[in-house]
């Protein structure tokens, strides 16, 4: 099992990270270098409890389909998701954020494993789980731009 933890620091309060973090909309925003997309379950707005998403979007040069749900949710300290279908062996996002005395700490700790044996795990240690960082970042920094940016607006 791969894990791999990312801290961001963002100055808006725990609820407005909490909500973009849920927003299906801001993720697209996000991924659109991979051209990701909701295209079933909830497709739009935030994800809640028990709702399902199932996302397509080009990773590796191939268009690709994950299904995940919410299977854990207290609002605005942490939800996770998980894997229903798709490319993985498992896979479980935890997000977790944390109030600071100047904004929040989003915290994400995603584990996943791979399938195919040895070929998976070298395919990971190779470009996957860079390749799963990156994405991370870039939808980390693109919330923290969104909400920061919505807090400075609304002064």
């Amino acid at each position: 099992m791969t894990t791999i933890r990312l801290y961001t620091k963002i100055e808006a309060p725990i609820k407005v990270v909490f909500d973009a973090a849920r927003n299906i909309d801001i993720h697209m925003g996000s991924a659109s270098k991979t051209k990701e997309v909701a295209i079933a379950g909830k497709t739009s707005g935030l994800i809640d409890l028990y709702d399902t998403v199932t996302w397509r979007g080009k990773h590796f040069g191939l268009y690709l389909k994950h299904q995940s749900k919410i299977t854990s949710l207290r609002h605005s300290t942490y939800f996770i998701d998980e894997m229903i279908s798709g490319h993985f062996k498992t896979f479980k996002h935890q997000h977790i954020f944390k109030e600071l005395s100047k904004g929040t700490e989003m915290i994400d700790v995603l584990e996943y494993t791979t399938p195919y044996s040895i070929f998976g795990e070298i395919f990971d240690q190779i470009v996957l789980r860079k390749h799963l960082i990156k994405f991370l970042k870039t939808r980390n920094q693109f919330i923290k731009l969104k909400t920061e940016q919505s807090q400075s607006t609304s002064i």
